[in-house]
């Protein structure tokens, strides 16, 4: 089939690779959101779906907004049988959606309707989720409300981040997509109305919603904690400032009060409800990300001090 693939970050590269290396589809262009500012010299960067099709040849379209009349004509013209999206980034309106002859095939990263929203995978994590997985779905005004061609699976591991659970997802979701677009061009591939129950939402992370909370049990904040690394980040605060905390471990022993820290020679732990947890690296402004105890010594931390 002749697709136009729509995606911005670094996820829904596996599905654009294996789309370009398919001998049954052709990739006619690439939409993607604009370029932004990005990394600590905030320059103006390609999005990473942006720079493959830049690396391959493939043309690249990054209106503002899909509802924008020129792309809306420019897609009229290019007439593709089908849109595969994975984290576009915007909501695709309905005079784009009735476009395509097979419209615009979502690959999300939950088993819908479960977390449906910007943050599924987050949400897995933060939530406890044993059992997660990604589906397929025909794309329609509604939130992740689309029929679904398919799903897979993926166990949640007990030391998983939001971002070593996304690889996997986002490779094991491309095959998904790729078998998805060739049933539909072969006639045989039928999408399925969602279930009614089951429903859950799973907005997009704020930062504030990164910070984290010592009162919470220990699992609780180290579920937090790995659902929001690397993006947004979790992050306290410690003597007026704020620092990022990579993954946390909870102790098996009790800990001092909430938010209390307690310093060893090679260890620091944070008091939360019930157990302390284990902190593994940390980042100080401005600085570095270095292991919880090198930075206790450099900057003195003594038992006792707290974060807020």
């Amino acid at each position: 089939m002749r697709l136009l693939f729509a995606g911005t970050p670094l996820a829904a590269l596996p599905a654009l690779r294996a789309l370009l290396d398919s001998p049954r589809h052709q990739v006619l262009a690439v939409l993607t959101r604009p370029d932004a500012p990005a990394g600590r010299g905030q320059r103006v960067e390609r999005s990473p779906v942006g720079a493959l099709a830049d690396e391959r040849g493939v043309p690249v379209l990054t209106p503002r907004r899909p509802s924008e009349p020129a792309f809306l004509d420019w897609l009229r013209e290019l007439a593709p049988d089908c849109a595969p999206v994975v984290a576009y980034g915007a909501l695709v309106p309905r005079a784009a959606l009735d476009i395509p002859a097979h419209g615009w095939v979502n690959l999300h990263f939950s088993l819908l309707p479960a977390w449906r929203g910007a943050a599924p995978v987050q949400a897995a994590i933060r939530h406890g989720d044993e059992i997660t997985g990604a589906s397929v779905f025909r794309l329609e005004e509604g939130l992740d409300t689309g029929p679904v061609y398919g799903v897979l699976t993926e166990p949640v591991r007990p030391r998983d981040t939001a971002g070593e659970l996304l690889d996997r997802l986002a490779v094991a979701g491309a095959e998904l997509l790729l078998a998805t677009l060739d049933g539909i061009e072969g006639g045989v591939a039928q999408p399925r109305p969602q279930p009614q129950d089951g429903v859950s939402l799973a907005p997009k992370v704020s930062v504030g919603a990164a910070r984290v909370d010592w009162s919470a049990p220990a699992a609780a904040v180290d579920r937090l904690v790995r659902s929001v690394t690397p993006e947004p980040g979790a992050w306290t605060e410690f003597r007026g400032q704020r620092l990022k905390l990579g993954p946390v471990t909870p102790a098996s022993e009790d800990g001092p009060p909430a938010g209390e820290l307690l310093v060893g020679r090679h260890e620091v732990l944070v008091g939360a409800a019930g157990r302390a947890v284990r902190l593994g690296e940390v980042q100080p402004h401005g600085r570095k990300r270095m292991a919880a105890a090198d930075w206790a010594r450099g900057a003195r931390v003594g038992s006792g001090e707290r974060f807020g």
